[in-house]
């Protein structure tokens, strides 16, 4: 079984994505380390290591929206726009039933000790 040779402009292509899948691997490490530091060997306040941990959550989901599922901002892309809204919302009801069911079971469970 013989491979085919890649031309020129798919030899640049490929070598131009993988760079991408590179840059986007250490960029997703580099965002995944930085929260497993602060806790483990920083000495910092709980506000701050959570909001250091939040946007490096949010830093992380842009980096693979664009460097593994290439999808940016053109406005071309409706179908791009249509998955990230649609990805959010199921995100917002899973997280905010999640919520509703654990504040109910624990108001149920505890009513004397709700803050």
């Amino acid at each position: 079984m013989s491979a085919r040779r890649l031309n020129e402009h798919e030899a640049r292509e490929c070598k131009t994505e993988q760079r991408s899948y590179v840059w986007g691997f250490a960029l997703a490490l580099v965002l995944t380390l930085i929260p497993f530091a602060l806790v483990a060997f920083a000495d910092i306040e709980r506000l701050t290591l959570w909001v250091t941990i939040g946007a490096c959550a949010l830093l992380q989901v842009v980096v693979h929206l664009r460097f593994f599922m290439h999808i940016t901002l053109d406005k071309n892309k409706r179908e791009d726009l249509l998955l990230i809204l649609f990805t959010v919302l199921i995100l917002v009801i899973l997280c905010g039933g999640t919520l509703w069911i654990l504040f109910d079971l624990y108001q149920r469970m505890l009513p004397n000790m709700m803050p």
